[in-house]
């Protein structure tokens, strides 16, 4: 990574990381997500709870890091002139599953953090990077799968049914999918934020 912009990326990896891992722990408590019947967070599960923490950071930098590499290799932004189109479809999805499942936590919490994110991204702020946002998420779309999975099976993570709408998606809930993209760009989000309050290498 060309990391011209240290604190940008530093600030933006931290709060998001922060974030979300308060929505896990969040979920734990409520009873969305266990690991074979415990909390995630038990002192059971000592050594499984550091790496969900651990995740909450390297997806955010792993994020970043693909998507700087991206906008290096492929600089044109030309096709950014569609991504309001692909942002509004997104916006309908959201706001019907929250139709459907306003009563499921982690349909509700997963779709509502997404919708609030990009009705504000795409329609106050005033930076323009949905396209390249919306390429480095269909290209970690599979290795997040593979991650997703490889968790799941190692870990016998558990989601609670009665907190999905039950719409699998190649072995996972489909809000799992949206939740990652929300975290994306979360972390995208606030990079260019950052950068553009001009946090450089020398602040």
């Amino acid at each position: 990574m060309n990391n011209s912009y240290p604190k940008a990326f530093s600030l933006s990896v931290a709060l998001t990381g922060i974030f979300f891992f308060l929505i896990t722990y969040l979920f734990s408590v409520l009873g969305v997500l266990s690991l074979s019947g415990l909390g995630l967070f038990d002192h059971q599960n000592i050594g499984f709870t550091l790496s969900i923490i651990a995740l909450q950071f390297f997806i955010p930098v792993l994020g970043l890091y693909l998507y700087d590499f991206l906008n290096n290799k492929f600089p044109d932004n030309n096709l950014d002139s569609f991504s309001l189109s692909l942002s509004n479809l997104v916006l309908g999805i959201c706001v019907a599953m929250l139709f459907f499942g306003y009563l499921k936590l982690y349909t509700l919490i997963t779709f509502l953090i997404l919708f609030a994110l990009l009705l504000y991204i795409e329609y106050k702020n005033k930076l323009r990077f949905m396209y390249r946002f919306y390429r480095t998420y269909a290209t970690l779309l599979i290795p997040f799968y593979l991650l997703c999975i490889f968790i799941k099976k190692q870990s016998q993570l558990i989601f609670n049914e009665d907190a999905t709408l039950k719409l699998n998606l190649f072995y996972l809930p489909i809000e799992v999918y949206f939740y990652f993209m929300g975290m994306l760009l979360a972390a995208i989000y606030l990079f260019e934020f950052f950068k553009s309050k001009k946090l450089g290498t020398h602040g």
